[in-house]
């Protein structure tokens, strides 16, 4: 009930009625109730909305310019620097954003439905709109024809205490039976309401599943630079975020944006992860921080002041890593920093090949030569591309930069696609 009823709705209910016309007539006393429902969170979504709006533009509001809406990815990359193939999601809009008529405003939409801007205003407050649309519900409906029992029509939220107390009383009942429990899973969240959000409660972002990554924790090993000696006494790790933490034993170095921001975070009294602030705020809810769901900050950090941190990173064949920049790392994907396994990573096999081959780049990140492994450690055997497949794979398509996008990311399908099928071979073994 955060719009008019439309077309879909006409479907849907055509079929409950046509069965119970059906039923009728074949002599059943049917009883088809009705009842609306609102405890969703699009109505919550749609009313914060509209106050944000009021309070940047006033009320009734006038808008600078247009705001573009973009829709969101459906999956996760693997990695923080690796970009999606075309093929494996597609964009996809909410209910509430296919309702909207594409208006970027809230206030645009309620304005669509023929109200007044003293009208507009009262949907502030979600429980306006439980008062204002589903009477207007009701009318369409009894012209549609819906062969319906209105006396048993209610609404789905405790703005009626009748249903809201026997949904409590369910509750209480079937948890005194041992049927439910309440515990803790991986969901998507919503910090501004305090619950998770199942994808039809969402404003945007219908579709979208939680990412479950390995976050491998790189020990920082003395000596510290100055900009990291007032976290002295503790551990302190540098976390990366991997969905294959089985390609560790390949690890030559860990990766980080130069530019970006990252933080020192504080996870409980011993540890500090350093990672960025996003990824800080997803661990604090999930109780990885010394203050649940707040996120504890030490030090603001940049990429820049974490360039050639020696690290000991656990299974990793060579026991002292270090830290070195590349330039396509997106930092709201995964921690911010990557691990590197140039071995198997198209990625990481050129960012590498870049920083061995170009001195001027070694030297406007203040990359010393030591800190560039040369050796690549091969950690599967794929016959048709042997032990290290990026390197085959990059020179077969003649890529010479990191900054080659597509061709990299025709790479990694290759390398991918050869790997899982070395993996399945060896798993029938």
């Amino acid at each position: 009930m955060n719009g008019f009823l439309h077309l879909g709705h006409a479907f849907s209910l055509s079929k409950i009625e046509f069965a119970a016309a059906y039923h009728r007539i074949r002599g059943a006393n049917v009883l088809l109730p009705f009842a609306f429902h609102c405890t969703g969170m699009p109505i919550k979504a749609s009313a914060d909305k509209l106050r944000l709006e009021i309070q940047q533009f006033g009320d009734p509001p006038v808008f600078s310019k247009e705001v573009e809406q973009q829709v969101e990815p459906q999956i996760e990359p693997d990695k923080a620097h690796e970009s999606v193939p075309v093929d494996k999601f597609k964009g996809k809009k909410s209910k509430a954003a296919s309702k909207s008529g594409g208006q970027m405003f809230q206030w645009e939409i309620m304005c669509g439905f023929g109200l007044s801007d003293s009208e507009i205003s009262k949907f502030q407050d979600p429980y306006e709109w439980l008062r204002f649309f589903p009477p207007l519900a009701m009318e369409d409906l009894k012209a549609f024809g819906l062969g319906c029992d209105w006396r048993r029509s209610f609404v789905t939220t405790d703005i009626n205490p009748y249903f809201d107390s026997f949904m409590q009383w369910q509750m209480r009942k079937l948890k005194s039976m041992g049927k439910i429990i309440k515990h803790v899973r991986y969901t998507i969240y919503s910090p501004l309401d305090g619950q998770p959000c199942a994808d039809h409660d969402r404003a945007s972002g219908e579709g979208v599943q939680p990412q479950e990554y390995t976050l491998i924790k790189m020990e920082v090993l003395p000596p510290f630079p100055a900009k990291l000696e007032p976290l002295g006494g503790k551990k302190i790790f540098l976390a990366a975020a991997t969905l294959r933490p089985e390609t560790m034993y390949g690890q030559t170095n860990a990766w980080l944006l130069p530019d970006g921001k990252y933080g020192a975070f504080e996870i409980n009294e011993t540890d500090i992860f350093i990672l960025t602030e996003r990824a800080a705020l997803n661990l604090a809810y999930q109780n990885f921080s010394r203050f649940p769901q707040k996120p504890c900050c030490l030090l603001a950090l940049t990429g820049y002041e974490l360039i050639g941190l020696h690290l000991k990173s656990p299974l990793s064949f060579n026991k002292i890593i270090y830290a070195l920049p590349m330039l396509t790392i997106l930092t709201d994907k995964g921690a911010g920093i990557v691990t590197s396994v140039p071995s198997d990573a198209p990625d990481d096999y050129m960012a590498l090949h870049d920083l061995r081959t170009k001195p001027a780049l070694r030297a406007k990140y203040g990359v010393k030569d030591e800190w560039v492994p040369f050796e690549i450690v091969p950690i599967i055997n794929i016959p048709e591309f042997g032990d290290k497949a990026a390197g085959k794979v990059c020179l077969d398509l003649k890529i010479k930069s990191q900054n080659e996008k597509e061709k990299l990311a025709e790479a990694k399908r290759l390398t991918s696609l050869r790997i899982y099928r070395g993996n399945n071979d060896c798993w029938r073994i």
